[in-house]
């Protein structure tokens, strides 16, 4: 598979990538193939196109196409969530292979590095990813992966992409970046040396909170054919169904992203103006401490964001259950706005000591901002501190 070569702009790329898929009718939406297994012409002809949809299928190739296009590499793979997005990447290692991650990284993520990978004979280091010394420090012989998660879920801390990619090529490791906050509109890892980038479609990609599916994209032909091959062996491949979603959120990808930030950014700056409000953790803001970093290696600031309220887990749960626009769920990236407390939803998983290491406090709140109309937010938050 390769990504489109065409000049077009990343919006019209959402739209055009992948889609004409029907030669009997000319659709101009791809087609469902809602089929587990194809017709073969003859038993020595073959099928015309995969065999069996768990190995290939239109729908899905449609949309594996179009995201490997979005993020500039040359294959992708969907996947049935985006867990299973890392799960298989991290069954391109063997036991005693030791991976180097962020303290800070989405609850799941943490689990299954701990709790299964970890059973298999994989060893982890989690490390602050904001100090390039400490990365540098965990490195060992062993080391054969960098997981980046940045901007990182909760607390929106970046790593330097460039910096860390250079770190891994020079250990003979590969890096990997979790994109999913960022979506290919406002961050492209492959452009600062990254080699492999997994997604949660579920969340802006498709942006509907509608499906669950996940995607790795590769832009080396080795890491392409392993994490083909292993998707299809283990069964990870997401169906065609939620394919068609994803494929269907794509195409309006950049104009909700603008939408997400405009909300995200005016929603930051009134918290961080509020007096109940301790912190607010969003890079768009200048007294973000990776500002700067972002502006290099972001073309926007996107939609999360996180802030710590005074007075702790009650207060935050006073104000989670006052707002009447943010439904308190986990999950983001949808067109509607969530609130979330990490401590008991997304990052449960954790133990309270790794909460506590990644700067995840009793009064840490996650908003995913959606495209309501930023004033509307403001007011319903703002009633909900105060109240």
């Amino acid at each position: 598979m390769n990504p489109d070569p065409s000049p077009l702009r990343f919006e019209t790329r959402c739209v055009h990538t992948g889609v004409d898929q029907d030669a009997a009718f000319g659709s101009c939406i791809t087609p469902i193939y809602q089929t587990s297994t194809f017709r073969w012409e003859t038993l020595a002809g073959g099928p015309k196109g995969p065999d069996y949809t768990r190995s290939g299928n239109p729908t899905r190739t449609a949309l594996e196409t179009n995201l490997a296009a979005l993020e500039g590499g040359i294959d992708c793979r969907a996947t049935a969530t985006g867990m299973a997005a890392t799960s298989v990447v991290m069954h391109l290692f063997q036991p005693g292979d030791h991976i180097v991650s962020g303290t800070e990284v989405y609850g799941g993520t943490y689990r299954v590095f701990t709790k299964v990978f970890a059973n298999l004979g994989l060893e982890f280091s989690f490390v602050d990813m904001r100090d390039l010394d400490a990365v540098r420090r965990a490195i060992t012989p062993r080391t054969k992966c960098l997981w980046l998660e940045t901007p990182s879920n909760p607390l929106l801390n970046l790593t330097d992409l460039a910096a860390a990619a250079t770190l891994a090529r020079d250990a003979g490791a590969i890096s990997v970046c979790d994109n999913t906050f960022m979506s290919p509109y406002f961050q492209r890892p492959f452009e600062h040396g990254v080699d492999i980038v997994v997604h949660s479609t579920t969340k802006y990609l498709n942006g509907h909170s509608d499906v669950c599916s996940g995607a790795v994209i590769t832009r080396h032909p080795e890491h392409a054919e392993k994490i083909g091959y292993l998707v299809n062996a283990i069964g990870l491949a997401c169906s065609p169904f939620d394919a068609w979603l994803v494929l269907r959120g794509v195409k309006t990808l950049g104009p909700r992203m603008e939408a997400h930030q405009r909300g995200a950014m005016a929603v930051a700056r009134m918290l961080e103006k509020h007096a109940v409000v301790e912190r607010v953790y969003y890079p768009g803001l200048p007294s973000h401490p990776h500002h700067e970093l972002a502006t290099r290696q972001m073309t926007g600031f996107g939609g999360m964001l996180s802030f710590d309220i005074k007075g702790g887990r009650d207060k935050a749960e006073r104000v989670l259950n006052r707002t009447k626009l943010f439904a308190i769920a986990v999950s983001l990236g949808g067109v509607e706005s969530l609130i979330e407390y990490p401590a008991m939803m997304s990052h449960a998983s954790m133990p309270p000591a790794a909460r506590l290491a990644a700067g995840i406090g009793d009064g840490t709140i996650r908003v995913s901002v959606g495209i309501e109309h930023p004033d509307d937010l403001i007011a319903d938050l703002r009633q909900a501190l105060e109240g």
